[in-house]
């Protein structure tokens, strides 16, 4: 019987897909963070359930040759990355492994799970990020959450991000302190400043800062759109998102443009994209552009399909593809990324591609009543997956072949498990690591229709 604060032997011999490390005691399991594979410790238990429990480090006997010393002075204390202290290629190897494992142990996948793809970049990768802001009593505090907390870790220069994020936030949190901008509180929903949203369109270099606040407008905006402006001349656009929500959820529904444009435009293979606060828009350009390459290998376009693209967002993997295909249709339920898919197929010169404004369900419903008969259907769904009356309406559609994209490769195999069920097979899967250091990986899959 182990007990609370024992301190025992460990072997780590795996890592979970939240970052922690695995080992066994008596064949009772334990869950390390901060560890690697290979990894022998003398470890403190903090928590035990009746099947599994949690352990911290109390002494590393002999680390594994995984392990590297993190380069980031609030690593272990942030929330944003969870591998910085393994190798690259290690990572790697670990990602592609969870692809495998859930594959094969929720969806009983056993289709070809291809060697992942890695990032041109590991460091500097992300042109967005959503600093919340808070005060503690001892002083404003911008930067990441805290693992598994809303305690605000103070990080403004983030190894992820791009170098002139760190002039952008140091110079919004030093305007909150001089101007005494009251910030957002939590607990009693009172304070002005919730976060910080910074975009950046690494193509062409053009910046987007976003304020969310707790009401309708900024205190003295004109002296921070000055200072940002100065800071910082590749801002060209500033936005007060207003977010009176309860909630945290990061933005709210409404934008106003202070400063410049009300979007940024960048540029992903070859199609410009405009993008504006509330669109998604992949948070790695060069691994999107890996992605989306995958995917129209995938989806085999020659010229005739009708194409079909759930969850379409700002319309960019439909119009990456649009040149291969005699019509493209998008589907996504916020209204400004609508718009800006439709901007972006006019800026483009893109003449065969339609959007609608709608949820993936309702959208499918409406195709499938006017009898529309895509050969081929993209799905690029969020975390959560999609929901099972979306797939069956997808399969009903009998498309030839269907691509899915998915951040979450474990709703990625509950979705193909349901998927085989109504009439496809998984061919293949291709894991594309969009998110190095963190642990995420994206996964493309090629489905095809049974009786095609």
């Amino acid at each position: 019987m182990l007990l609370k604060n024992e301190i025992v032997n460990i072997e780590i011999t795996d890592i979970t897909d939240e970052g922690n490390g695995v080992g066994k005691v008596d064949g009772f399991t334990v869950f390390v963070p901060g560890t690697a594979v290979g990894d022998k410790l003398r470890a403190r238990l903090v928590k035990l359930q009746k099947n599994f429990g949690y352990g911290i480090v109390e002494e590393l006997l002999s680390p594994s040759p995984d392990r590297i010393d993190p380069d980031c002075s609030v690593y272990r204390q942030c929330g944003g990355c969870s591998l910085r202290h393994i190798s690259y290629e290690a990572e790697l190897a670990i990602k592609e492994n969870w692809v495998v494992q859930h594959l094969r142990r929720i969806g009983g996948i056993t289709a070809p799970v291809l060697p992942i793809i890695g990032s041109p970049r590991q460091n500097g990768y992300r042109n967005k990020t959503q600093c919340p802001i808070r005060d503690d009593g001892q002083g404003v505090r911008l930067g990441m959450f805290g693992k598994r907390s809303h305690r605000v870790i103070q990080c403004t220069d983030c190894k992820l991000q791009p170098a002139h994020f760190e002039q952008i936030l140091q110079t919004v949190q030093d305007f909150c302190k001089e101007q005494h901008i009251s910030i957002y509180n939590e607990q009693n929903h009172t304070g002005l400043l919730r976060h910080v949203y910074i975009r950046e369109a690494q193509a062409t270099g053009e910046t987007m800062v976003c304020l969310v606040v707790n009401g309708n407008e900024l205190p003295h905006s004109d002296i921070l759109i000055k200072r940002l402006t100065a800071c910082c001349p590749s801002v060209k656009s500033i936005v007060l998102n207003s977010n009176t929500a309860k909630t945290n959820i990061i933005l709210g529904k409404t934008c106003k443009t202070l400063w410049g444009k009300d979007h940024i435009t960048d540029i992903l293979c070859g199609v410009k994209i405009d993008i504006s606060p509330l669109s998604f828009y992949q948070v790695n350009r060069e691994g999107a552009e890996q992605l989306y390459s995958i995917a129209a290998e995938f989806a085999g376009l020659t010229g005739n399909e009708l194409l079909l693209d759930l969850y379409c967002g700002a319309g960019t993997i439909g119009l990456s593809m649009a040149h291969k295909v005699r019509e493209l249709i998008g589907v996504e339920i916020i209204p400004a990324a609508i718009e800006n898919a439709k901007q972006n197929a006019k800026n483009n010169g893109i003449t065969n591609a339609h959007f609608i404004c709608d949820d993936a369900k309702g959208a499918a419903a409406m195709l499938k009543q006017q009898g529309l008969t895509p050969d081929v259907i993209v799905l690029d769904p969020p975390r959560k997956g999609c929901e099972p009356e979306v797939l069956q309406l997808v399969a009903d559609m009998c498309p030839q072949r269907i691509v899915m994209v998915s951040c979450n490769s474990a709703t990625l195999a509950r979705d193909l498990a349901v998927l085989q069920t109504l009439g496809y097979q998984t061919v293949n899967a291709q894991p594309v690591d969009m998110f190095p250091r963190t642990s995420h990986v994206e996964t493309c899959v090629l489905l095809s229709h049974k009786n095609s």
